[in-house]
C-alpha cells in the first residue's frame, strides 16, 4: 500500500497566461482530485517572450528560479513530488529546468502528443499564442520519432476574446479554425486555455480531440508513480 504523501503527492503548476488556471485546477478536479496542487502564476512571461521573439539565456534562467522555487517548497503533503509547466511556448527553457531537477517536471503538451500519436500520423494542432505554433510543432515532430504531418493553425483573435471574458467567442473562433483542417486523424488543442472548446471543436470536425490539462494529469500520474518506485528502490534520492 502506498503512504499518504505518495496516494496524495504535492504538485507544482507553474502557469505563463493566467487563463491556464483553471483548466488545470479542473483537469485535477476531476481525473486527480488527491493531488496537492499549488499555483505559481508569473503572467510577464507571456508578454517578455512576445516581446523578445526569442528564449534567451535570460528566460530561461528565470524558469531555472521558478522550478528551483517550486521544488524547494513544502506543505503538510510534503515536498513537491513533480512540476507541470501550463506554458505551452517555452519547451527549451523547460527542458533546462527538467535536467536541473531530480524530480519529474513535465511540459504542458507532451503528454498530448503521445495521446495523439497513438491515433495516427497526421496530427491537427491548435493555438491561440502564435509563438507557440513553431516550437510545439518542433515538439511534436521531435516526440514522434517517426514521419508525422502536422498541420498547425493559429486561431486568430480567440485568446483576445477570453481574456476580454467572452468565452463564447473563443469556443467559435477555434472551432472555425478547427474545421477549416483537413485530412487530419485527431486534433490536439495546445494550450491549456483551449481545454473548453474540446466539445466545440469535436462537433465542427467530427474528429477525436486531445486537450493538454487532462492528458498532462494522466502523464504526471504516470511519473510520479514511476519516480516513487525508483526512489523505494535507492536509485533517486529526492530533495
Amino acid at each position: 500500500m502506498i503512504d499518504t504523501i505518495e496516494a496524495a503527492p504535492r504538485i507544482a503548476l507553474l502557469h505563463a497566461l493566467e487563463e491556464s488556471v483553471l483548466p488545470a485546477r479542473s483537469a485535477f478536479a476531476a481525473h486527480w482530485p488527491q493531488a496537492k496542487i499549488f499555483d505559481l502564476l508569473d503572467t510577464s512571461l507571456a508578454t517578455d517572450l512576445a516581446a523578445r521573439g526569442r528564449l534567451d539565456e535570460a528566460m530561461t534562467e528565470r524558469f531555472l528560479t521558478l522550478g528551483r522555487y517550486a521544488a524547494a517548497t513544502e506543505g503538510t503533503a510534503g515536498p513537491a513530488k513533480a512540476i507541470l509547466f501550463t506554458c505551452s511556448a517555452f519547451g527549451p527553457a523547460i527542458d533546462a529546468v527538467k535536467r536541473a531537477l531530480p524530480i519529474p517536471v513535465l511540459r504542458p503538451n507532451e503528454s498530448a502528443f503521445t495521446e495523439a500519436l497513438a491515433a495516427g500520423d497526421r496530427i491537427g494542432l491548435i493555438v491561440t499564442f502564435g509563438p507557440s505554433l513553431a516550437s510545439l510543432t518542433r515538439e511534436l515532430e521531435e516526440i514522434a520519432g517517426r514521419p508525422v504531418a502536422v498541420k498547425g493553425v493559429l486561431a486568430e483573435g480567440a485568446l483576445a476574446a477570453l481574456k476580454q471574458g467572452d468565452g463564447a467567442s473563443h469556443d467559435r473562433l477555434v472551432a472555425e479554425a478547427a474545421a477549416q483542417m483537413k485530412q487530419v486523424d485527431v486534433i490536439v488543442l495546445g494550450q491549456f486555455s483551449l481545454a473548453r472548446s474540446g466539445q466545440a471543436v469535436e462537433q465542427a470536425t467530427g474528429l477525436p480531440v486531445v486537450t493538454t490539462p487532462e492528458a498532462a494529469v494522466r502523464g504526471l500520474q504516470k511519473a510520479v508513480s514511476s519516480s516513487a518506485a525508483i526512489t523505494k528502490s535507492g536509485s533517486l534520492i529526492p530533495l
